[in-house]
């Protein structure tokens, strides 16, 4: 006779956390570990295609060039980072996360699984910080940057984050990008107002790549080049 398992009715909370940016929380649901902030569900551990999709289409973009550096904006579950750490192309990484208790449930907690092998990589670096203040205060360059934060810029449910997709927040993701760097841009939905705040922030060759998702509207990834910079 197969054994059976109790099975709960509903959600289970392994963390809450109240903290500057509001509350996060980590709940386990069946199999799945989910992040909800401020309420509202942000991610889980059901796929990670779009979080796959969003680091490829960044790599293939650069056309070749050698050892890459990649800035991740937001941890997340890890998709982004154990597919960016699985695959040797990449020179050093570095994760922007600016919730302690997320950078807390991968180092000692139960997201661990999906990124220790990524963590323990020498190219990978985690950074604790709002990202637009990192990249207002760093001197570091990077090739690309692959931007996981919050729902996307069409659908912000974090007071502060919507400042990143703004003119002056893409003009700073464009100041730490070396020149041809690529910016990848995770969203739940498509933003054809964000395709043009890429252009008039002075990004080239921007497009959208859609991910199909079971039901609703597929999630989508923006992809935009920093031009190279002309003579004199």
């Amino acid at each position: 006779m197969p054994r059976s398992y109790d099975i709960p009715d509903g959600p289970e909370v392994l963390d809450r956390r109240a903290g500057p940016h509001g509350e996060v929380v980590l709940r386990r649901h069946g199999e799945l570990l989910q992040i909800i902030a401020n309420g509202c569900f942000l991610m889980d551990t059901s796929d990670g295609r779009s979080e796959r999709l969003l680091v490829d289409a960044a790599l293939a973009a650069l056309d070749g060039r050698p050892a890459p550096k990649l800035l991740i904006g937001g941890l997340g579950v890890g998709f982004s980072l154990a597919h960016a750490a699985a695959d040797a192309r990449w020179g050093a990484i570095t994760v922007v996360e600016r919730e302690r208790a997320v950078v807390d449930w991968h180092l000692d907690g139960p997201l661990g699984r999906l990124s220790a092998r990524a963590l323990a990589d020498p190219r990978t670096t985690i950074v604790e910080a709002d990202l637009l203040d990192h990249l207002r205060e760093t001197c570091d360059t990077f090739d690309a940057m692959c931007l996981d934060i919050d729902n996307g810029p069409g659908w912000t449910v974090t007071e502060g984050n919507d400042s990143l997709y703004s003119p002056a927040g893409l003009t700073d993701c464009a100041r730490v990008l070396t020149p041809g760097g690529v910016l990848a841009v995770w969203s739940a939905r498509p933003s054809p107002e964000f395709e043009g705040t890429l252009r008039n922030a002075g990004f080239r060759q921007v497009r959208t790549e859609e991910i199909p998702v079971a039901r609703g509207v597929p999630d989508v990834v923006h992809l935009a080049v920093r031009p190279a910079v002309g003579p004199g």
